[in-house]
């Protein structure tokens, strides 16, 4: 398989480029739903020790990706515990 893709890469180098923007985007969404599953607090992975994860998630802890005019340091807590 890998033999025939090399194969039509050499007489094809206008392929190249396809090719690594197709996996490069293949390898960044596998690292993003990765994230998803590590860091998002409404993943519980173990259910027996953290059976909410969402409730200890403090109000200056940043889990979204990507912020545009947050300042999480700044933030005060409004809300009960549980």
């Amino acid at each position: 398989m890998l033999n025939l893709v090399a194969k039509q890469l050499r007489s094809h180098p206008a392929l190249i480029p396809l090719f690594v923007f197709i996996g490069g985007g293949a390898t960044m969404s596998m690292m993003y739903l990765g994230r998803l599953a590590l860091k998002n607090p409404e993943c519980s992975w173990d259910r027996t020790n953290n059976p909410e994860p969402w409730n200890k998630v403090g109000p200056n802890d940043q889990y979204k990706l990507f912020s545009v005019n947050m300042d999480y340091s700044k933030l005060k807590k409004d809300r009960p515990d549980f």
